[in-house]
């Protein structure tokens, strides 16, 4: 199987990079990041490109297999618009070339709470990214909705003081629909997904991801 991934520097990426070469059923590995990583291993092909014109790059776009992990934070993004064009218009546009060339299944990386109808801004945007995905028609398509992630080397003070939080809620039964998963562990499970589950559309909750 030939696989395709964007957001392969991300905190999630970067451990789903390392699992599709070195599982032995993907024949070859292609990402597509902004700088070089310097990684070489003879399954990976690297396209640095222009995230803003992805057409001229269509005929790179082939394969098997879409995994989408690209996203951003607010912080980090800088403006609800630019979080917007990360986080939904690359993915969305991305999935819609990737189709058109005849890639049957799409894994994407979600959110546990995403839906179109949320008055928050970042569920609500996962949602429209689900919805905008779903009408593309893949063969397979697989939802998975984490809730925080735990990334390793992090320095995010606000993510650091939501993981105590969370774990000493989860320590006293209340939140489990909230605890937070290590990205690597994300990673692992989001590669074995198109061997796992069947054609049509799958949603795995994060309840599910770590008995998946």
């Amino acid at each position: 199987m030939k696989a395709l991934l964007i957001g392969a520097t991300g905190s999630t990426g970067k451990f789903l990079l390392n699992e599709l070469i070195q599982d032995d059923d993907y024949t070859s590995v292609t990402i597509f990041v902004r700088r070089p990583t310097g990684r070489s291993h003879p399954k990976l092909s690297e396209h640095v490109i222009d995230f803003s014109n992805l057409n001229q790059y269509s005929e790179h776009i082939t394969g098997d297999v879409l995994f989408s992990c690209l996203g951003t934070t607010l912080k980090e993004a800088g403006s609800q618009e630019n979080q917007w064009k990360i986080d939904f218009e690359i993915p969305a546009t991305f999935a819609a070339i990737a189709r058109q060339n005849r890639v049957n299944s799409l894994v994407l990386v979600s959110s546990a709470d995403a839906s179109p109808k949320s008055r928050i801004f970042y569920s609500r945007m996962k949602g429209e990214l689900e919805t905008a995905i779903t009408e593309l028609d893949f063969g397979q398509y697989i939802i998975f909705r984490p809730g925080p992630l735990l990334r390793e080397g992090s320095d995010r003070a606000g993510e650091k003081i939501m993981v105590k939080t969370l774990d000493f809620f989860n320590g006293i039964g209340l939140l489990k629909n909230y605890k937070p998963l290590p990205t690597e562990l994300l990673a692992m499970k989001l590669a074995k997904a198109p061997w796992k589950l069947p054609q049509g559309t799958s949603i795995v909750k994060l309840q599910e991801i770590s008995a998946f």
